[in-house]
């Protein structure tokens, strides 16, 4: 059964940096794509990175696009969210997702078409 743990959340000041962790399991995840969304309250949960755990590829939202940085380490099946210059408007609570990787491609920002998820952890970012 897959499992996704998310860790790293927490308070920061605007333009500080936090980095979130999603440990991975249950499963070979060669062959899944692995993202990263988020929701604020009242709105809509939103796409903001993905990547093909094998391989390179990767897409980000155009809100977080040179500020963040996702990647994954094989050896601890962990998948990364490196938050740099964090802004207010970054507050949320992050969620970790995973789907096979035939199915989407890292630039499927639906979240529905997400097959797995983490139980969220909370950013805040305080101007």
């Amino acid at each position: 059964q897959v499992q996704l743990v998310e860790s790293g959340g927490g308070l920061v000041q605007a333009g500080g940096s936090l980095r979130l962790s999603c440990a991975a399991s249950g499963r070979t995840f060669t062959s899944y794509t692995m993202g990263w969304f988020r929701q604020a309250p009242g709105k809509e949960r939103e796409f903001v990175a993905a990547r093909a755990w094998s391989g390179g590829s990767t897409y980000y939202a155009d809100s977080v696009k040179g500020r963040f940085t996702i990647s994954r380490d094989n050896a601890k099946n962990t998948m990364y969210l490196q938050m740099n210059s964090l802004k207010p408007e970054d507050t949320a609570v992050y969620y970790c997702a995973a789907a096979v990787r035939s199915l989407i491609s890292v630039a499927t920002t639906t979240p529905e078409r997400y097959n797995y998820w983490g139980q969220g952890t909370q950013v805040t970012v305080s101007s």
